[in-house]
C-alpha cells in the first residue's frame, strides 16, 4: 500500500465539543465535514466528554476522541490540525480562551491555534442571562480580534433549554469555507 500524496491528502479538521445539552448531535458537523472532503478529529473538553456518546463519534471518524493530554513519548493520535471548529462553544470556554487560560487539552489547542495560525471558528451556545456578563462580549471582541470567526447563534432563555433543533452545526463549515477554500 503507498502513502497518499500531499495532493490527496485531506484537510484536517479538529472539533472541539464542550459540555452543552446539543454536544450530543455532534455526529451532524461529523458528517457534514465529511462529506465537504475533510478528515476529522474531536477533541472534547473534560465536562463535554460526558455529553456525547464516545463510541459513536470514535466509529464515525475513525480516531480516538482527545480528552486529556498525552504523555511525552506518547504517539500523537490526531494528524495536526488544518482548521478548528469549537462547536458548541460554551461561555466557560469561550472566556478562559479570550483569556489565555489553558487548562484542558482543548483549551491549550485553542490558545496554541491563535499563534500557529490555523483557522478557528466558535458556534456559541450558552443562555442569556450568561450572555448578558460583561466578560462574555469583551471575550467575544476579543476572539474576533484574534481572527476567531463567531457563528451567528442567538442566545437561548435560561432554565429553559437551548433550541437545539435551531443550532446550526453546518454554519462552522460555512464559516470556515472562506478561510480554507482555496487550501483545500
Amino acid at each position: 500500500m503507498t502513502e497518499p500524496t500531499t495532493s490527496d491528502k485531506k484537510p484536517f479538521l479538529y472539533i472541539v465539543v464542550c459540555a452543552s445539552g446539543v454536544a450530543g448531535s455532534v455526529g451532524k458537523l461529523i458528517t457534514a465535514a465529511q462529506e465537504a472532503d475533510w478528515d476529522v478529529g474531536v477533541v472534547a473538553t473534560p465536562q463535554g466528554l460526558g455529553f456525547i456518546d464516545a463510541e459513536a463519534v470514535e466509529a464515525q471518524t475513525g480516531y480516538p476522541i482527545r480528552c486529556a493530554w498525552r504523555a511525552p513519548g506518547d504517539p500523537r493520535p490526531l494528524p495536526p490540525a488544518d482548521a478548528i471548529a469549537v462547536a458548541p462553544a460554551t461561555f466557560n470556554t469561550i472566556n478562559k480562551w479570550a483569556a489565555g487560560i489553558s487548562d484542558t487539552l482543548a483549551l491549550g489547542i485553542l490558545c496554541e491555534a491563535y499563534g500557529m495560525g490555523i483557522p478557528t471558528v466558535a458556534l456559541p451556545y450558552l443562555n442569556s442571562a450568561q450572555a448578558a456578563h460583561p466578560a462574555y462580549r469583551q471575550s467575544l471582541d476579543r476572539l474576533r480580534g484574534m481572527g476567531v470567526l463567531i457563528g451567528s447563534g442567538e442566545p437561548h432563555r435560561p432554565r429553559a433549554g437551548g433550541a437545539a433543533e435551531r443550532f446550526r452545526w453546518e454554519e462552522a463549515l460555512e464559516l470556515l469555507e472562506p478561510l480554507v477554500g482555496t487550501a483545500r
